[in-house]
């Protein structure tokens, strides 16, 4: 089954405002297919043709991806239900190395011979792009685990939930935000479920069940006078749970605010709260361009720790593999060897995880049968380390991957993606009241907004959704026009103080896009409100006043 059909989910209002497209992947189906499952001991069977076919036409290493990607959409506008949208993909994907070269080949016609003939295609292939290699693939050496499983620890599987059960609650958000103040009003749920199933020649028979769960919605508020409009989008994160991830509870509820939670997110109340601040920044007063100490939330921070830690640190892009598609790394591998380049201040502590729960990239094994686990990225403000699949590990002297190869589908080749990269909380107890009152001229900005990055991940600008002016310690006003500037190292060695644990909370992504052809991987970055001293202001609509 092949990649087919693509939604494009449109803002709403004046502002016609295009929100990112979600590939569906696949062919439609009822929901009722996606509760149906795969039998296990049919992949194992599956598997091992495939290897021993590989083995016979010369393949030193194989290893093979069996995937059933599942997908839901329920997308809203106002009164109305837009969309309601169910789809399979299930396939399999051979990797194999043959005479020190790759070779990849993917089908979704899975009976024996089928997938027989695909594993001699990887091999072919593999022994041809060996002809245009200066040195053979290296791989770290990786023990085979045997037979194991791994399954994301939901309590509410999404995909049983009644379809009626998730309309009502999009189409109350609506009401309720445009209760509120809001003209216009689209919201979406997007659910996924990624039954994967990996084995390989080291021994491995990996069985995976993955699940992820994104509320959104957009609203937008009109002057019909002006014809002038402010949006203000949904606080929530994507999220690596089932749907209890819908079920605020009272003691996740973060201290000092009415609609921020601490791993659960209350999609009512936060388009209750949406609606009247969209009208409050219709009036807000627009900021003054300048030098300010900014109090970042973590539902804005997660993006720059993306764009300026994430990314960078990904060790094909440092050593310039992408160097044709959004760019390479500032932190070349001269930094890491000196083990004194000044990232960032003390305070910066920023691990990477890819078994964190809740998060987007939690799995327990990676798309080439590595284990996963964490290691520091950045230690006491010193870069230490980077992201590391097999065929990478000896060019840093490594003795084994760090678990970060992924493909995002049965149909593409895995490769080196991103784990969840996320700045420690502060040692010392404080409150974001307690960041806050340090400050005479600042902005505390919450949500996130439009960026912009440069190649190398160094020069950078963030927007955001809500902006309140700090003056002697306190928040006298809402703001707007905000967006901040800085360069990855500045930035971070502006860091001045960390709220502690009570307000960690992931951010994140569906769609960290990368690779040609291009494929997205879901990631997941956490932090605590956080203090910037002194960082660039400037003023997006070009006017004060």
């Amino acid at each position: 089954m092949k990649r087919r059909d693509f939604i494009y989910l449109t803002g709403m209002g004046a502002a016609a405002t295009m929100l990112p497209s979600i590939p569906v992947m696949g062919h439609r189906i009822h929901p009722e297919e996606a509760l149906r499952t795969v039998d296990v001991s049919l992949k194992k069977q599956m598997s091992d043709v495939v290897l021993n076919a590989a083995r016979s036409k010369g393949a030193t290493y194989a290893d093979v991806r069996i995937g059933r990607y599942l997908q839901q959409f329920v997308v809203t506008r106002e009164d109305k239900v837009e969309n309601i949208v169910n789809t399979e993909s299930f396939g399999m994907g051979i990797r194999v190395i043959a005479h020190g070269g790759w070779g990849f080949a993917a089908t979704d016609k899975l009976d024996n011979d089928s997938i027989a003939r695909t594993a001699e295609m990887a091999v072919a292939i593999a022994k041809e792009n060996s002809k245009l290699l200066t040195e053979p693939v290296r791989l770290a050496p990786q023990k085979g685990y045997g037979e194991v499983s791994w399954k994301a620890p939901i309590e509410k599987n999404s995909f049983e939930v009644p379809i009626k059960e998730k309309v009502d609650l999009l189409l109350g958000v609506n009401d309720a935000a445009m209760k509120g103040g809001a003209d216009y009003v689209n919201s979406i749920l997007f659910m996924v479920n990624e039954q994967k199933y990996f084995a390989s020649t080291d021994g491995s028979y990996i069985d995976q069940d993955i699940h992820r769960l994104w509320p959104i919605f957009f609203l937008t508020k009109v002057d019909k006078a002006s014809g002038k409009f402010e949006t203000r989008n949904s606080l929530s994160a994507p999220m690596g749970m089932g749907y209890e991830y819908l079920y605020a509870r009272p003691q996740d509820k973060i201290q000092g605010t009415t609609t921020l939670y601490k791993g659960r997110y209350d999609m009512l109340e936060d388009a209750k709260a949406a609606g009247v601040q969209v009208s409050e920044k219709m009036k807000a007063k627009s900021v003054e361009a300048g030098k300010y100490d900014l109090v970042l939330d973590p539902s804005n921070l997660w993006l720059t720790i993306h764009e300026s830690v994430g990314h960078p640190t990904e060790l094909d892009r440092v050593l310039g593999y992408e160097a044709n598609y959004a760019g390479t790394s500032f932190l070349t591998l001269d930094k890491w060897e000196s083990r004194k380049f000044n990232f960032g201040s003390k305070l910066v502590n920023i691990v990477a995880d890819k078994t964190q729960a809740g998060s987007l990239g939690a799995v327990g094994y990676d798309d080439e049968g590595v284990k996963c686990g964490q290691w520091d990225i950045i230690k006491d403000g010193i870069l230490v380390n980077y992201q590391v699949i097999r065929d990478q590990a000896h060019i840093l002297g490594l003795p084994a991957s760090q678990g970060c190869c992924y493909a995002d589908n049965w149909s593409s080749v895995q490769f080196q993606r991103m784990s969840n990269i996320s700045l420690q909380p502060g040692k010392d107890k404080k409150s974001v009241d307690d960041l806050i009152k340090g400050v005479e001229k600042g902005i505390y900005i919450v949500g996130d907004g439009s960026f912009s990055i440069d190649q190398q991940r160094y020069n950078f600008q963030f927007g955001g959704q809500l902006f309140y002016e700090i003056k002697n310690g306190k928040i006298v006003n809402m703001l707007k026009d905000v967006a901040y500037q800085s360069n990855s190292q500045e930035f971070w060695n502006s860091c001045v103080a960390i709220a502690d644990e009570r307000d960690y909370r992931l951010g994140g992504s569906f769609f960290d896009g990368k690779g040609q052809p291009g494929q997205v991987s879901a990631v997941s970055h956490g932090s605590t409100t956080s203090r910037f001293n002194g960082v660039n202001v400037i003023n997006t609509s070009g006017k004060i006043g």
